[in-house]
């Protein structure tokens, strides 16, 4: 699971109406996991799965149809060669984790993502290098100083390769954004458009949280929070992260906690907003919109005492650094890659 590495850097961002793409690559090498893959690659495209590769199939597959129809038909065949490399070079980082830091047996899973954000309205380029092992960030290149930072776990264990920093930044800061301009391009219809969420509210029982949830949205630039007589309000509400669904488009949720089981319910609503947008979803916190099966078992009970006491009849409740030294070739596609 890639959550320490791409948490809050799934996909585009915005501020206000500006946009901003992304490109990344994400690389995770596992082991001590049956039946799953010892190696896989994803490339995301503004948060959206771009292509796919793991060490079973051992080729690079399309997940846009835009890109099908609009690269050359040798494209995948270079992507296959660049992320058969991968495996390769991430295989051996696997072995040399284990002994280092010594762990025997369990779960290990390493993790590289690489990538550059683009703000197609300022022209303002980000790049990132991050790498992980077991969801813990232990590396990460800064880019403005071409230094690194490293957790203390590892800082014994790293190479201080200057040459491929510079290598590395220079893809990032152009080879990336290239490639992030040309497929932005090729995709903008399915990139740029906007779905609507389905919001509903739900509840496990009266004791539990009110949830607000927005489900089936593209883009992942928005908001979603609660609030009272028109003013949003933060006492008692939590707010869950932007996660994505299997179809390309994302999920959110926001909990209102309440005093009691009857509170005053009125003037509370829940509010789903895109970015840069000024209308909104606005759903009513009412009775009669809340799913739950806790409070409708809640008056079944009620009525089912109400005929034991009546009939005095008893009916029992049921029981219930390691620096990747080698060269990663980003993109074989691109004649600004890196090579070894």
């Amino acid at each position: 699971c890639p959550s320490a590495l791409l948490r809050d850097r799934a996909g585009s961002g915005s501020q206000g109406a500006r946009i901003t793409h992304s490109l990344r690559y994400l690389h995770s090498a596992s082991s001590g996991i049956p039946g799953f893959p010892g190696f896989v690659t994803v490339v995301l495209v503004d948060g959206q799965p771009f292509s796919y590769y793991d060490s079973n199939i051992r080729r690079e597959l399309p997940r846009q149809s835009w890109m099908v129809q609009t690269e050359d038909p040798d494209f995948w065949e270079r992507r296959t060669q660049s992320s058969f490399v991968n495996e390769q070079v991430f295989k051996r980082k696997v072995a040399m984790i284990k002994p280092r830091f010594n762990l025997t047996g369990g779960v290990h899973v390493v993790q590289l993502l690489y990538g550059c954000e683009w703000d197609e309205e300022t022209g303002d380029i980000k790049g990132q290098w991050q790498f992980g092992h077991n969801g813990e960030d232990i590396l990460a290149l800064d880019l403005k100083t071409n230094t690194w930072m490293e957790s203390t776990t590892v800082a014994s264990f790293s190479n201080k390769n200057e040459d491929w920093v510079i290598q590395m930044n220079n893809y990032l800061s152009q080879g990336c954004p290239d490639q992030l301009k040309k497929y932005v391009s090729h995709g903008r219809s399915t990139l740029m458009r906007t779905e609507s969420p389905s919001v509903s509210l739900l509840q496990k029982n009266f004791l539990s949280p009110v949830r607000c949830h927005a489900t089936g949205f593209y883009p992942n630039r928005a908001v979603m929070f609660w609030r009272k007589d028109g003013n949003e309000i933060h006492a008692g509400v939590e707010k869950g992260e932007i996660l994505p669904n299997n179809d390309g488009t994302f999920q959110m949720s926001v909990d209102l906690k309440l005093l009691s089981d009857t509170p005053e319910k009125e003037g509370y609503e829940c509010v789903f907003q895109f970015s840069g947008v000024n209308e909104s979803i606005i759903t009513k916190l009412e009775e009669s919109n809340i799913r739950t099966n806790g409070r409708k078992k809640l008056k079944v009970l009620k009525v089912e005492l109400c005929i034991c006491v009546a009939l005095s009849v008893y009916l029992p409740e049921p029981a219930g650094n390691i620096l990747v030294e080698e060269c990663l070739v980003p993109d074989a596609s691109s004649k600004s890659a890196m090579s070894c």
